[in-house]
């Protein structure tokens, strides 16, 4: 076994032994399909939570989204993006006016690969997910096939708050709704708030107000 696949079974492994991972499938069994998994975002640790709460033959296909300036700030934070996660870098500012920041996502889905998104574009404290940003439209536009499953993340900006870098022990749940599609002559803004909504619904009871 490579160095990157022992590392990735031992992140998985203490993702879960930290938290108490586990993917409820809700609205749709795990299934080895191209998929948008896209999810409320409070915490850095947000994307190795739901990959580790993927079924193992499903993470090599699902790619997370990591934030470049971030995820490359030091050899090894690039080394577990690239070699252990096969995350798809995307940069939170433009170079230029004429950069598409979801050019290395649509790469991505045209190859093959499921993706992990947070379509809030940042992390929020604020319970709620913030509006949704436009490029789960887009994506859902250009990629009518892919699956678009709303995931929840439970409790995850107790256990990793921002700024910090050490994991508390808490425990956390993702649960996986059931799929949406982007409907014929549907409204960017209307999609985005149904979506924005799908998510929602899958919060555990006790936490919907």
């Amino acid at each position: 076994m490579s160095l990157a696949k022992f590392t990735g079974h031992f992140l998985a492994g203490l993702a879960r032994l930290i938290t108490g991972a586990q993917g409820h499938w809700k609205g749709c069994p795990p299934k080895a399909e191209q998929r948008i998994y896209f999810a409320n975002h409070q915490s850095h640790f947000d994307w190795v939570l739901i990959w580790a709460a993927l079924p193992g033959d499903m993470r090599a296909q699902t790619r997370p989204i990591a934030a470049r300036d971030y995820w490359t700030s030091s050899p090894l934070k690039t080394w577990l993006t690239t070699a252990v996660f096969n995350a798809v870098y995307v940069s939170r500012t433009r170079a230029t006016p004429d950069d598409d920041p979801l050019e290395p996502l649509v790469e991505a889905l045209t190859a093959g690969d499921s993706l992990v998104i947070f379509p809030e574009g940042t992390r929020s404290n604020l319970g709620e997910p913030q509006p949704f940003k436009a490029g789960l439209f887009h994506l859902a536009e250009q990629f009518p096939q892919v699956v678009l499953v709303p995931t929840w993340i439970d409790n995850v900006q107790r256990v990793m708050p921002k700024g910090e870098v050490v994991p508390v022990p808490i425990l956390c749940t993702v649960t996986f709704g059931e799929p949406l599609r982007l409907e014929a002559d549907e409204d960017k803004r209307a999609f985005l708030d149904r979506a924005r909504a799908a998510v929602l619904a899958q919060r555990p009871a006790g936490e919907r107000p």
